[in-house]
């Protein structure tokens, strides 16, 4: 199976700050519970090999989303990352491919993926991402 997106989600972080008001034209992934993640775009080489390394928080409502041109099989090295995450593979149709819970080891229960009850197979909706280019 091949991927192009690989969504992150930190959901289970405990926040340190109010988030910023989310801006409605702001990339966002709606999951099938109708909750709303801000994201993130790393659509470059650059932007995806920073990826999340370095935060020590991520509000509950936000992520970050990969992007490739094309799609393939991207392994990910969580050097540096300090928030456990789950990351969520999806194909090009934008449907749930695999999901790894608790990379790092989540501290919290429930962890975010589970807190949404996503799914293998499952369809997410993006929205505010029309005018990304992938590189």
């Amino acid at each position: 199976m091949k991927f192009s997106l690989v969504l992150m989600l930190a959901l289970a972080c405990p926040q340190r700050s109010a988030p910023p008001p989310a801006d409605a034209a702001a990339p966002r992934i709606i999951l099938p519970d109708h909750s709303a993640v801000i994201v993130e775009v790393a659509s470059d080489d650059a932007t995806r090999e920073q990826g999340l390394m370095y935060r020590d928080h991520l509000a509950e409502d936000r992520g970050m989303i990969f992007l490739f041109p094309q799609a393939g099989e991207y392994p990910f090295w969580m050097k540096n990352t300090l928030i456990p995450l789950d990351m969520i593979w999806m194909d090009s149709a934008h449907h749930i491919v695999h999901i790894a819970h608790d990379v790092p080891p989540c501290k919290a229960d429930p962890c975010p993926a589970a807190k949404h009850h996503l799914r293998d197979g499952d369809a997410l909706r993006f929205e505010g991402m029309d005018a990304v280019v992938v590189r």
